[in-house]
């Protein structure tokens, strides 16, 4: 470590996890705590991170950070900038990532960022500290910080802090600590915990009466599957009117807005024509996506997972859409049913889509609109899209990951030719 003597440094960009880039005569350096513009200080360096000693002139776009716990809590890493600035650096970031594929024009992105306060899943942990529970999320790389307040979070799930640190420092079953997945479903707030100990019928009767007491219908703990601890009520939520049953820890948009806006980017990319031809969606999940397509077209939906795929195949009676099990990192669909499709929809997990888009490319259906949270796997499986000559047509971006370095988008590729030849 490089002990700086007030070593006084300009930040000058935002690197690809939320931290200043500072300019340093021995190169550029990542600085927690700083934005683009700030001129400061550097406490001490070790070549490739420093450790800000304080700003002396902000920049343009550095504001008060909203919440008192921002810098001890991992939640938020970027509250000091402005969220119209945000939005902005993570338009940047999808741009930069589709200029690197090579396209050779980029439409001007749609840009939406959602508002605080409506985090609706949320994972968090706990530890047993003397007679109290600390329940949160990790400081960066280090002990949990009890959430006191937060900007993030739904009304709903922050209400329901203080009666669960009640009942979990009454729960026999935990011992030292645990984690906890909330989903805020239409039927309520639905719990998946990891505890470490066993539970009885003690712990079950607390959790049941914990259940009713806040409005939770089921309480399940983390298992392969999942067990239900408590069921007080039904478990539902909907997509587009059609109601679903998600699996516990179901893996659900984290925004209300956020989805939305994901939704109407995915079906105003949609092709106007040709639509009999149906749809292929990939990685359908519980549906979220799927049902919204089924009010246009029949919709093919493949999902990996057994128990989000039970969840489709229960809600889609009487709809278009038709579920199938694929775990399509292995057996991807392949490019002879892809070629038939109007449109092919796909919603990756963060590592992207793998071997599904060698099929892509090879099937050459006339539309691809491609879902991302990760702009380096965006970058990577666009690039052999691009080479096989689709053309990008349309980017969404939406921040629905607020005062974080993550950001999702929404791009629309077609291949021109391919739909006349698709019709014939």
């Amino acid at each position: 470590m490089e002990n700086a003597v007030a070593q006084a440094v300009r930040v000058i960009a935002l690197g690809n996890d939320g931290d200043g880039v500072a300019q340093t005569p021995q190169g550029r350096i990542f600085v927690p705590g700083t934005v683009p513009g700030d001129e400061i200080l550097l406490a001490a360096h070790d070549g490739t991170h420093g450790t800000l000693a304080r700003v002396v002139t902000p920049g343009a776009d550095r504001v008060p950070a909203p919440c008192h716990l921002f810098g001890a809590c991992g939640g938020c890493r970027i509250q000091d900038m402005a969220l119209p600035a945000l939005l902005d650096w993570k338009t940047g970031r999808v741009v930069e990532a589709l200029r690197h594929v090579g396209f050779d024009a980029i439409p001007t992105p749609q840009a939406h960022q959602v508002g605080p306060h409506g985090r609706c899943r949320v994972d968090l942990a706990f530890r047993r500290v003397g007679k109290e529970i600390v329940l949160g999320l990790h400081r960066r790389r280090g002990d949990v910080v009890d959430m006191s307040e937060c900007m993030l979070l739904d009304p709903t799930l922050f209400a329901l802090l203080p009666p669960l640190r009640a009942m979990l420092r009454s729960l026999p079953a935990v011992h030292a600590g645990g984690d906890i997945q909330i989903n805020l479903l239409d039927s309520g707030p639905d719990l998946l915990i990891t505890m470490d100990g066993t539970p009885d019928a003690n712990d079950r009767r607390i959790l049941a009466q914990f259940g009713k007491a806040h409005g939770v219908p089921r309480i399940s703990l983390q298992g392969r599957p999942p067990e239900t601890l408590a069921l007080t009520g039904p478990v539902f939520h909907h997509f587009d009117d059609v109601r679903v049953a998600p699996p516990p820890g179901a893996f659900l948009q984290p925004v209300r807005a956020g989805e939305a806006f994901i939704k109407a980017a995915v079906v105003a990319g949609l092709p106007r024509k040709g639509l009999k031809a149906g749809i292929i969606e990939l990685y359908a999940g519980c549906g979220t996506l799927s049902f919204a397509l089924a009010g246009l077209a029949k919709v093919h939906a493949y999902e990996g997972d057994r128990a989000a795929l039970a969840c489709l195949k229960q809600a889609s009676g009487g709809t278009r859409v038709l579920p199938a099990l694929r775990d399509l990192n292995r057996q991807p669909v392949m490019a002879t049913d892809l070629a038939k499709a109007a449109a092919v929809v796909l919603d990756p997990p963060h590592a992207g889509a793998g071997a599904q888009i060698a099929q892509i490319v090879a099937g050459r259906p006339a539309c691809v609109i491609y879902v991302s949270c990760n702009p380096a796997a965006l970058q990577r499986d666009l690039t052999p899209l691009r080479h096989a000559g689709y053309r990008l047509d349309s980017v969404t971006v939406i921040d629905q990951f607020l005062w974080s370095a993550e950001v999702e988008s929404v791009c629309v590729l077609t291949l021109p030719g391919a739909g006349r030849r698709n019709r014939r």
